[in-house]
């Protein structure tokens, strides 16, 4: 799909070959703060995930997929559309980039990916981000594709230091 696929890296959906990633990711304790996660995930849960992951968006109600890059097809991140509310022309989105292939400007590209397929392949209205007051890099790299910043929700994350703030943002497809 030419939608997907950009000039360093494709976003492509789940495959059975990808366990070993989706596992490596998700057991990853860097990232359970920002998905919300408090305990691991099975090699068996995972398999029946991936089993469940060739659901159409609108039944499903969210989209996962791998972002891939182009050159050596190794699996360098994630990016998820959640909350998909067809009603209300929304998703909610989340990017995730494996920490040794970070700054390499992938979740760029694969934000700019994304939010073109959800405004002109799913007809979405907006899209939304929540992200901790303190995650810099994702802050910038989402107001650096047009996000702007719709309110604060005060003490939302709890975590181990404390409660932390999540910033709301919003892209809404102008037409």
């Amino acid at each position: 799909m030419i939608t997907l696929k950009g000039e360093h890296i494709s976003l492509r959906a789940l495959e059975p070959e990808d366990l070993s990633f989706l596992f490596a990711t998700e057991n990853d304790e860097n990232f359970w703060e920002v998905s919300h996660t408090q305990t691991p995930f099975s090699r068996y849960i995972l398999k029946q995930y991936l089993e469940n992951s060739h659901l159409d968006i609108y039944e499903a109600k969210q989209l996962r997929l791998v972002i891939q890059h182009n050159q050596t097809n190794l699996s360098v991140g994630m990016i998820d559309l959640f909350d998909f509310n067809p009603q209300h022309k929304r998703a909610g989105i989340g990017v995730l980039i494996q920490k040794e292939h970070q700054q390499n400007g992938f979740a760029t590209e694969a934000l700019q990916l994304i939010i073109k397929y959800s405004f002109f392949h799913l007809h979405l209205h907006q899209l939304y981000a929540n992200i901790t007051s303190d995650n810099v890099n994702s802050l910038q790299l989402f107001k650096k594709n047009n996000f702007t910043e719709v309110g604060i929700k005060k003490d939302w994350i709890v975590t181990a230091n404390g409660f932390k703030d999540e910033v709301l943002l919003q892209l809404i497809h102008e037409k």
